[in-house]
């Protein structure tokens, strides 16, 4: 007698179904593994499947406007789980599922790149350069000497206003050591993130354009990430060897 096979599960839809933000509610009143790890089929199935399906579509989008930023959904998706060794909060879990897609080469570093993140709060869409290395941080904030004007007219062309409100920027109080002071760009030189975010409340995370969203703010934000990446990238070519002192 033949066994029957297990019914197959329908494909994920890339957007969240209401019991994705019962979940993460509930995961902020009990964040603890207790309570998680009985109900960790069903984060697999509510929010973790969903994340994967609505990665997979952007990704298939960014092949016309950033194909330099589409990576195995898996690798864009950021861990359920806090890394809680150096934080005085030890809750276990994050009460939010993200996603980030960073530039092919700068998987490792921070770059710009674009993200986006559901909470049973809010919605945030977001794309710039969030928490940069000490050396990159340096290259941007030297790159915009010369670019800031270019650069102010990305970050405010009306359509990109519509959408998005720009960082604040976690700004230094003073200018950065070595940096004109009355430099027309000091304003963005003594920040220490750049780009564009906005927030939107949890229940568009519903919604089954949710990816289609995604797809046209990222676009609509590719300019910008594409001008920050640009000084990034010089800071991560490999450097020329000096050979008996010549070049």
């Amino acid at each position: 007698m033949a066994t029957q096979s297990k019914p197959q599960m329908a494909a994920a839809l890339p957007c969240f179904r209401p019991e994705a933000l019962t979940f993460l509610r509930n995961l902020a009143r009990h964040n603890e593994r207790a309570w998680f790890q009985p109900r960790k089929a069903v984060f697999e199935a509510e929010l973790k499947a969903p994340m994967l399906a609505i990665v997979r579509k952007v990704n298939d989008a960014m092949a016309g406007f950033a194909p330099r930023f589409a990576r195995p959904p898996e690798k864009c998706l950021f861990r359920i789980y806090r890394d809680t060794r150096f934080s005085a909060n030890k809750a276990p879990y994050k009460t939010h599922v993200a996603a980030w897609w960073a530039a092919e080469g700068m998987e490792k570093t921070s770059g710009a790149g674009y993200y986006f993140h559901v909470s049973a709060k809010e919605l945030i869409i977001a794309a710039g350069v969030w928490m940069p290395e000490k050396e990159q941080l340096a290259a941007v904030r030297h790159w915009l000497l010369d670019h800031h004007e270019e650069f102010r007219k990305l970050i405010h062309r009306a359509a990109v206003r519509k959408t998005f409100e720009e960082f604040e920027g976690n700004a230094l109080t003073r200018p950065p050591k070595g940096f004109p002071a009355q430099h027309p760009a000091m304003d963005m030189i003594r920040c220490r993130q750049w780009g564009l975010a906005t927030t939107l409340p949890a229940t568009e995370a519903l919604k089954p354009g949710l990816a289609a969203l995604l797809i046209r703010s990222f676009k609509l934000a590719s300019p910008v990430v594409d001008a920050l990446n640009a000084p990034i990238a010089a800071t991560l070519a490999p450097k020329k060897r000096v050979l008996f002192g010549l070049r």
